[in-house]
């Protein structure tokens, strides 16, 4: 996840919808051409963007002013084209797209945009992502149809940061962010409505007639809320969804179903250890590096994912450009010993390695139900048991998770697309140690800070890419994580429509991204 809690991170994105199943005894299959049933695992806690909701763009009730395409590249939404860039970086002028009203009938103005990011940028709002937009140091309107933001500091992907959805201020103004009624009932500028939510079940959605894009042709979209894995792929199956995310191994029992096509995403989404710094057993930077070199990361994509997936040497994906090469590592397990022996670390009782009566032990928690992450976490603990580290893994709610991740590991997922600053600054900055889900592990160190802080605050490239590099290297000497797989994304759909792409995908994923990411220009097969 990234910045919200992982349990509901793929509900943050985009389509959030999770609309619940169908009802027992019928059947999607032969359903009509205008509308899908989609099965997810989880839902968002809001719908509402001044919390966190389709930060990262893709949601089908509102836009941004600007949007990805297929390839990643931004393009113009509400506002009419890219913004044009002072020479020092720090003013970014949009003009608004003609003619765009809100769902209720209302025109949009710059006055909308303005109060959205003053929102989120007032600390009173409960938004865990706010340190995203940390560069602004000023948003006004120039009239109803310009926005001029303002920065601190040049902030070279900061055009990536306006994907954020804009709200109307007539609606949201007069209500408390955190607990207003927006925050369930949403009114957007976007291709589809909220129609309905019956909480843990299903989110049905109804096509917009008057989106600025076009009325979509798919009329009706219900997202049902299904946790297990193999219910969804039973449901599947039986008719009861057109599409679902699935995990690799349950996606390939669809591969001879003519009526179904699957698709594959590539992803900036990880699985990792953290390693909190308030453990006393992984706060060692010994134990650490061999943990690091201790994991069969190869065994874990071929195993665990099907081969949908790539080892994970850190928290960039290997064939990212901002990727430091050299840096790929095999499993090593006499490395492993050698490290913890020159560490004073000395295999005792069982094998289990001890130094100044503290045994080399910890637990690692992983969410229930998530049998990706558990086998992630089983196959950690066998490896790390090889080099005389004894992980005990243990499920848990993310209600129980939570407090508990201060000292305790967690098998978290994380991960976000465009630029590295919008990943790692929040994975790893130590002035986000305990902020929310934001550096779960309390990560600490100052050659990670420094280039974070210089990656954030450089507009040259090459010194970005410097920056970078030193990060990922520094990871190898002090890793407050064992990062493990880059995971594909893994989505089963009935073969009804023509139009679908996906796009390489954050760790959210199942609303806002998958094939149904460009859900309003599907079309019907022919």
């Amino acid at each position: 996840m990234t910045v919200r809690r992982i349990r509901t991170a793929a509900a943050a994105a985009l389509l959030t919808g999770v609309a619940a199943c169908s009802a027992p005894g019928t059947s999607t299959s032969g359903a009509a051409a205008d509308s899908v049933v989609i099965g997810v695992a989880s839902e968002p806690d809001t719908l509402s963007p001044l919390l966190g909701y389709g930060k990262d763009g893709n949601s089908k009730i509102f836009d941004g002013l600007l949007a990805r395409d297929s390839a990643l590249r931004l393009r113009p939404a509400l506002a009419k084209a890219l913004p044009d860039v002072a020479a020092d970086g720090l003013t970014y002028t949009y003009t608004l797209r003609d003619g765009v009203q809100f769902s209720d009938g209302e025109p949009l103005t710059s006055a909308d945009v303005v109060f959205t990011y003053d929102t989120i940028l007032d600390a009173k709002t409960n938004n865990t992502n706010r340190s995203e937009l940390g560069a602004i140091k000023d948003v006004r309107a120039d009239g109803d149809d310009t926005v001029v933001f303002t920065l601190k500091y040049p902030y070279a992907p900061f055009a990536g940061r306006t994907v954020l959805p804009i709200v109307p201020a007539h609606i949201a103004k007069g209500q408390d962010p955190n607990t207003g009624s927006f925050n369930t009932k949403p009114i957007g500028t976007g291709p589809y409505l909220l129609a309905s939510w019956s909480k843990g079940e299903k989110l049905t959605f109804k096509a917009n007639p008057g989106y600025w894009g076009g009325a979509p042709k798919v009329k009706k979209v219900t997202m049902a809320v299904i946790e297990d894995d193999n219910v969804r792929a039973t449901r599947l199956r039986s008719g009861d969804l057109d599409g679902a995310v699935l995990p690799p191994n349950l996606a390939a029992t669809f591969k001879n179903d003519g009526a179904k096509k699957t698709y594959d995403a590539k992803t900036y989404d990880f699985r990792t250890v953290t390693l909190p710094e308030e453990n006393k057993v992984t706060r060692d930077r010994a134990i650490r590096q061999a943990l690091d070199v201790a994991v069969d990361r190869q065994a874990m994509v071929d195993k665990i994912l099907d081969g949908a997936g790539r080892p994970a040497y850190g928290p960039l994906p290997i064939d990212d450009p901002w990727f430091t090469k050299g840096i790929e590592r095999e499993q090593d397990l006499s490395t492993a010993q050698r490290i913890l022996d020159r560490a004073g670390w000395k295999a005792g009782e069982g094998g289990i390695r001890a130094k100044d009566g503290q045994r080399a032990s910890f637990t690692l928690l992983y969410p229930s139900g998530d049998k990706v992450r558990q086998d992630h976490a089983l196959a950690y603990a066998s490896d790390a048991k090889k080099a005389g580290i004894e992980v005990t893994v243990e499920s848990a709610t993310w209600e129980v998770i939570e407090p508990r991740m201060k000292s305790d590991a967690v098998l978290a997922g994380f991960g976000s697309n465009g630029d590295p600053d919008y990943g790692l600054y929040t994975l790893l900055h130590s002035s986000l140690a305990g902020d929310g889900f934001n550096n779960m592990a309390r990560y600490d160190d100052p050659v990670v800070d420094k280039a974070l802080d210089t990656g954030r605050r450089s507009s040259d490239q090459a010194t970005r890419k410097a920056a970078y590099d030193s990060l990922q290297r520094e990871l190898l000497k002090n890793p407050g994580y064992t990062f493990l797989t880059h995971i594909d994304h893994v989505y089963v759909l009935a073969d009804r429509w023509e139009g679908l792409t996906t796009q390489v995908e954050p760790h959210e994923h199942g609303f806002a991204s998958g094939p149904w990411w460009n859900l309003q220009a599907w079309q019907p097969k022919k």
